[in-house]
């Protein structure tokens, strides 16, 4: 079991040498507010635990010349993102290095016994690789609501037969070390704070448009799940009371009208009906089209593709602009598969949130594209992972 800090200060240094880097004590001094012989009796704590390790002279800064520390570079997370359709692992060191990172398709409705015997096996080639000898601790994503304190996913829609599973509980006993299973979209912004667009942001939403659509939603710096953990399942939220029916039993949701799914389905109905030739060729050719296909056939200029991706962006702007209404963010991150449909896509998503949002909301707030891509995930993981362990036990 990793050592944990044994009080709040030493938690904050930790958190501090991880997100900084090595650090001479001088410079830890400079950003927490510890008497210079409470700071060094702090230090000389997590050195002795172990946490923290002595790393070179620092640079000087006049006098006498002051030890660099680090967080020990031993220490290694393990962070998983499991989507709808594919599954990231990633190990990192403590710093939130991704050190290996490997990806796989997946179908989440497989179930999550035999999901994680894939999880287990990406685990173990990581190690294997020579990356890690074992984990501190480990992250998890997931594509639906998760009741945060226990780890248990509930009455997720595009999940069937992970409802009330003890994922926490299971893959804790499995990898031998702490687990901390949180839905996917908060991981990505985690991801997005830690390395990515959003570090110097401490109010924001990131949203993840893909086979499912959701929205991370930081306060403060904070995630914010709400009381039972389902903040910012956006893709639920209706758009059209009289539109196609959803996965979660209702009609007209976002999800149901611009998810990866639904973009498939409505491709494939102009294919069929001989509206868009570029498609047609794609879905003879391949039985079945995907949101790549739209892309590429909007890449090659084809009007109803195009027409799909900005009728989509248009209906997540207009859920984005009442968000941006309600909460005042500082920015909006775009993430997800479906954000390879590129410009347009993102141009259509800005225009509703402008012309929809008071300018007062909106007269500084950037809709940007995530920085992380792939990794946001299980960057996120890593992150949240980490700040368990570097918490107060």
């Amino acid at each position: 079991m990793t050592a944990r800090p044994a009080n709040v200060d030493q938690a904050r240094l930790l958190r501090l040498l991880r997100d900084l880097g090595p650090q001479s004590r001088v410079a830890l001094g400079d950003q927490v507010e510890l008497s210079r012989s409470k700071l060094a009796v702090e230090i000389d704590r997590l050195l002795e635990t172990g946490l923290v390790v002595q790393d070179g002279l620092a640079a000087s800064r006049g006098g006498r010349r002051s030890h660099n520390v680090r967080i020990a570079p031993s220490l290694r997370f393990l962070g998983v993102d499991i989507g709808a359709t594919s599954v990231d692992a990633a190990v990192t060191n403590a710093e939130l290095e991704v050190l290996g990172h490997l990806s796989e398709p997946l179908d989440v409705r497989e179930g999550p016994v035999a999901v994680f015997e894939r999880v287990l096996a990406l685990a173990a080639k990581l190690s294997e690789a020579g990356l890690a000898e074992h984990f501190d601790g480990a992250g998890i994503g997931v594509p639906g609501p998760v009741r945060f304190p226990e780890g248990v996913p509930v009455a997720p829609p595009i999940m069937p037969g992970w409802d009330g599973f003890p994922i926490r509980e299971v893959l804790s006993q499995e990898l031998g070390c702490p687990v901390l299973v949180d839905n996917d979209v908060n991981l990505m912004a985690l991801g997005e704070q830690q390395a990515g667009v959003a570090r110097s942001v401490r109010d924001f939403l990131c949203v993840k448009v893909g086979t499912g659509i959701g929205c991370g939603i930081v306060v403060a710096g904070d995630v914010h799940r709400g009381v039972t953990g389902s903040a910012g399942d956006i893709g639920h939220i209706q758009v059209d009371p009289d539109g196609s029916p959803c996965a979660c039993g209702n009609t007209g949701c976002l999800e149901a009208h611009f998810g990866g799914n639904a973009l498939a389905r409505d491709a494939t109905a102009l294919a069929q009906a001989g509206r868009s030739a570029e498609l047609a060729g794609r879905l003879e050719a391949m039985g079945r089209l995907t949101p790549e296909d739209v892309s590429a056939a909007a890449g090659a200029g084809d009007a109803a593709s195009l027409e799909l991706i900005r009728l989509g962006g248009t209906r997540t702007g207009q859920v984005i602009a009442g968000l941006v209404s309600f909460f005042n963010p500082g920015m909006v991150v775009i993430g997800g598969g479906l954000t390879g449909l590129g410009h347009t896509l993102l141009a259509s998503i800005r225009t509703q949130v402008y012309r929809q949002s008071l300018p007062l909301a909106t007269g500084n707030l950037p809709i940007v594209l995530g920085e992380l891509g792939q990794v946001a995930g299980v960057v996120g993981a890593t992150r949240l992972i980490s700040d368990h362990i570097f918490s107060p036990s």
